[in-house]
């Protein structure tokens, strides 16, 4: 199995951090051997391989991807000397249950800090990144992107990767409006990120390689936004950190991986949605903050939702659709097509499991802490066909989609339907211009070598 004098290396990963830890830090490594990658969270990564033309000449076979549940064996199996954990939006508790499980099979268990795995750029970097998933990244970046057009500069918006399929032809993506996305088969969960960008004009970069992603947004912008993914820490060095909190989960900022430490490298934390949480909790996550990071700057914020039908709502059965990471991984009970149902007094909202086909089974199965609400889960084109199907089968009078994306434009529903929307306001409208015009000021180098 090689060179025996080698470290040999598990990567835990989930199909994006996994892959850019790797670009960064271990892929000119001489005294590592990644032996494989392992993959959790996202469906139908485990069985594939990062390929040849990404894992570079060290690798010519590329790196085997495996299920995260064969680690145990796979540690044994391969000698492996460390196992490196490399995904985002885990509690504390379950990072250490994955270290006993590893240093019990024999490894060591690590995790990379953010200053090993950020890249330096040419041009201004303004991060958004959260606490958790679900907290309100999207409309606190578009908010920013909104500022940033005022200014008068030229945004890049660089997002968290989501590499569902092929990882060569995905390695540096561009996008500027829906055809882009149709051309590459996105995902319904990556047309969530990447649609209500380009709604407003922006121009939006993804895929494996970061590096390449990063030099190819800086030939045609001023400034880079990075809009980050789960509770993830940012690819880049920014130059302001922007960070997301949510009363609705208060405490979460304390006991999450990595969201705990973007709170404590953070210049300003956005504790959103006060305008539907409970004053107790706000301060609660206020108060946490504090402790973490005295001296980031606090900025409240709602989240006023609006619907484009109000007056189709009152008095029916409503099936209530929301954003799927938010509520699977992200562990949230509702979200704002919830909201937006009890505010303008719908008559029932229809319980979706009974009508569950397919892997959307499967998912309530999994994640038992939902009820009322259907993900909006595609992973793929099956998943997307299971999911209209048991949107089609439920019985309701007016289907809520509360996602970042019309999910009519992706499939077919058969009953009538209306969207909820929801966007970033700020409670105090001079703390984001300032930071922003502070940020886009810093003067930078040449490009860096790499």
């Amino acid at each position: 199995m090689g060179d025996s004098r080698k470290t040999r290396i598990i990567i835990m990963g989930a199909a994006g951090r996994d892959f850019h830890n790797f670009n960064v830090h271990w892929k000119q490594r001489e005294d590592v051997e990644v032996v494989c990658f392992t993959a959790a969270q996202i469906p139908d990564i485990a069985g594939r391989v990062y390929p040849p033309v990404l894992a570079g000449p060290r690798y010519p076979k590329g790196i085997p991807i495996h299920a995260e549940d064969q680690l145990d064996d796979l540690i044994r199996e391969h000698r492996i000397d460390l196992v490196t954990f490399s995904y985002s939006d885990v509690s504390h508790e379950n990072v250490m249950h994955h270290c006993c499980r590893v240093n019990a099979a024999g490894a060591e268990f690590s995790l990379l800090g953010a200053a090993q795995t950020m890249i330096e750029s040419t041009k201004p970097v303004i991060a958004v990144g959260a606490v958790r998933t679900g907290c309100g990244k999207s409309q606190t970046a578009r908010r920013v992107t909104e500022i940033l057009k005022g200014m008068g500069k030229k945004v890049a918006v660089v997002r968290h990767p989501m590499p569902y399929g092929d990882l060569a032809r995905q390695a540096v993506q561009r996008f500027a409006s829906v055809a882009d996305m149709d051309a590459a088969e996105c995902t319904i969960e990556e047309r969530e990120e990447y649609e209500p960008h380009t709604a407003m004009g922006n121009l939006v970069f993804a895929g494996v390689d970061y590096e390449a992603i990063l030099r190819r947004a800086e030939q045609e912008a001023d400034v880079i936004l990075w809009d980050g993914g789960n509770n993830d820490t940012p690819f880049y060095r920014p130059d302001l950190n922007i960070v997301v909190a949510d009363p609705h989960r208060p405490g979460h900022e304390l006991r999450y991986y990595p969201g705990e430490t973007n709170v404590r490298m953070a210049d300003i934390v956005v504790i959103n949605k006060v305008d539907t949480a409970d004053p107790e909790a706000i301060h609660t996550v206020e108060a946490n903050v504090r402790s973490l990071n005295p001296k980031a700057v606090i900025l409240r914020a709602n989240s006023p939702v609006t619907v484009e039908q109000p007056e189709a709502v009152k008095g029916k059965r409503v099936l209530v659709i929301e954003d799927g990471p938010t509520l699977t991984h992200g562990e949230m009970r509702y979200g704002a097509g919830l909201v937006a149902a009890h505010k303008l007094q719908a008559g029932e909202i229809v319980d979706p499991r009974p009508y569950a086909q397919g892997s959307i089974k499967q998912v309530f199965e999994k994640y038992s802490h939902l009820t009322q609400i259907l993900p909006a889960m595609g992973y793929g084109e099956k998943q997307v066909a299971e999911l209209s199907a048991t949107i089609n089968a439920v019985p309701c009078d007016l289907v809520l989609i509360a996602t970042p994306i019309d999910l009519r434009h992706v499939l077919t529903i058969d009953k009538p339907s209306t969207r909820v929307m929801y966007e970033l306001e700020e409670h105090d409208l001079t703390v984001l211009p300032r930071a922003i015009a502070k940020a886009v000021a810093v003067q930078k180098g040449a490009t860096p070598r790499g």
